[in-house]
């Protein structure tokens, strides 16, 4: 049986927050593939009984081997507002990645300057600036070790493509599954273990401090590491009760 496209996380009449299902598209490109966008568009269609076109625009990108939380706006305001708050850097997400080379350094930051081959969909690490390239910096920590894999919590402060992908490749860390930076394997079902797992905003609008956890992807291999979501969880639950 496939599993949904998306799970909702949160809703209300600006936003739509939702858990990717890894190998789903956030928009269109040459393969025609059917988006999460029009899966949730069909959603609000469906739920709200709306007629026509219904408003919904991404406002963020996971690529498609990626799962986990991707925000929508339903409204123009919202939309517009949201994209303030990424430009400012106003929001702030967590992912986790499993990989199977230990890191040399328990935690650490990466700076790079990035450049893409558009033809081939390939970004390439360089470690001064060159001509047409973008910085990119990340900060990383390891949460603990399961079956001879490491699970890796990253803080992006940029939001580049593929930036995690190749700034932890870089690092002799290709992320499991991820064969374009390095892995030696292709996961089963094409995806790779790289999950936009924590994501804390304040409402644009309600101007209240949001926090989103996207639940870990239901495969055997996710589950192992159910234990690190739990505390996870217990620890953001201690954290929304402080800052409130």
């Amino acid at each position: 049986m496939k599993s949904a496209p998306f799970s909702v996380v949160y809703e209300d009449n600006h936003l739509l927050v939702v858990n990717k299902a890894a190998g789903v598209l956030v928009q269109g490109d040459k393969t025609k593939d059917k988006t999460l966008t029009d899966y949730a568009k069909e959603y609000i269609a469906s739920k709200y009984e709306k007629p026509g076109a219904v408003f919904l625009h991404p406002i963020h990108r996971l690529d498609r081997p990626v799962s986990g939380l991707v925000a929508f706006a339903r409204t123009s305001k919202g939309l517009e507002r949201m994209m303030e708050l990424f430009r400012k850097r106003d929001i702030h997400k967590v992912y986790w990645a499993i990989v199977k080379r230990r890191p040399k350094e328990e935690q650490g930051k990466l700076t790079h300057w990035l450049t893409k081959d558009e033809v081939k969909n390939v970004v390439t690490t360089h470690e001064k600036e060159v001509a047409g390239s973008q910085k990119a910096e990340l900060n990383y920590k390891v949460l603990g070790t399961l079956n001879d894999h490491w699970l890796i919590e990253v803080r992006p402060i940029s939001g580049r493509p593929h930036q995690i992908r190749v700034q932890l490749a870089s690092m002799g860390c290709p992320i499991r599954g991820d064969v374009k930076y390095g892995f030696p394997k292709a996961n089963v079902d094409a995806s790779i273990n790289l999950h936009a797992f924590h994501l804390v905003f304040v409402h644009p609008i309600k101007k209240e401090k949001i926090f989103l956890r996207a639940a870990l992807p239901e495969n055997e291999f996710w589950e192992q590491f159910l234990e690190f979501e739990m505390v996870k969880a217990k620890d953001q639950h201690l954290d929304n009760t402080f800052s409130g």
